[in-house]
């Protein structure tokens, strides 16, 4: 498709915003969502700078009838969604002693109800439309977490199998599942949690950026279902 319609959760800042501006640059209409309306502001100015196309939604996805409300939007407008990136997510560092458990709930919240609630809420538009694309941001913590991740490892673990699964009911349909998975990025959630991380050996937001576009394209129809791992 000459201009597919994007929708990127997450797409306020860091990893989100570079998807943004990765499926603008390409042509696509782009939909970012997220809950700072000052951050979504920044995005469209950046994209619409360079030529782009971006709509924005405020849009919290631990509200259900947010993520609905977003996906009807966009389809009522454009007529059509044809990938969904899942980027929004949180990473609590905690031993289990420290994790709260409200924040242990959040946890799950952001980085398992609501790829759930995304993909649940898209997938009769992309049935009914012959097809889509969908890519859930993972995190290499899924295989490899170290003490203090282990609610945010888990969750991404739980984000790789989903997409293994429901990329086989997609299959019949035309509808493609990925998870992208990276390692430390150089966003504000890196640098909250390890404000100490050596810079050289963290990727860049548009390193991963340039790995969920690629996984939208044709090109990858036969790799469905695939965990994507991004480090340095």
């Amino acid at each position: 498709m000459e201009h597919p319609v994007v929708v990127v959760t997450g797409g306020g800042r860091g990893i989100g915003r570079a998807i943004c501006l990765r499926f603008a640059a390409d042509g696509a209409q782009v939909v970012a969502a997220s809950r700072s309306e000052t951050e979504l502001a920044q995005t469209r100015g950046l994209i619409e700078a360079s030529g782009g196309r971006c709509d924005v939604q405020p849009t919290d996805v631990c509200q259900p009838d947010d993520i609905g409300a977003l996906v009807e939007s966009t389809v009522a407008r454009w007529g059509r969604l044809d990938v969904l990136v899942q980027c929004a997510g949180v990473a609590p560092l905690g031993m289990i002693e420290q994790l709260d458990p409200a924040l242990f709930e959040t946890t799950l919240a952001v980085n398992v109800t609501a790829v759930y609630r995304g993909c649940r809420a898209v997938w009769p538009v992309m049935r009914k439309q012959g097809g889509g694309v969908i890519v859930n941001i993972s995190s290499v913590a899924s295989i490899d977490p170290f003490p203090g991740f282990a609610a945010y490892g888990a969750s991404k673990a739980w984000v790789n199998a989903w997409t293994r699964a429901l990329a086989d009911e997609g299959r019949p349909l035309g509808i493609r599942v990925f998870a992208v998975a990276p390692g430390a990025v150089e966003t504000r959630m890196l640098r909250d949690a390890f404000p100490d991380f050596p810079k050289d050996q963290a990727l860049q937001p548009a390193d991963v950026a340039e790995v969920v576009h690629t996984m939208a394209q044709p090109a990858c129809q036969y790799a469905t279902g695939q965990t994507i791992f991004v480090k340095k």
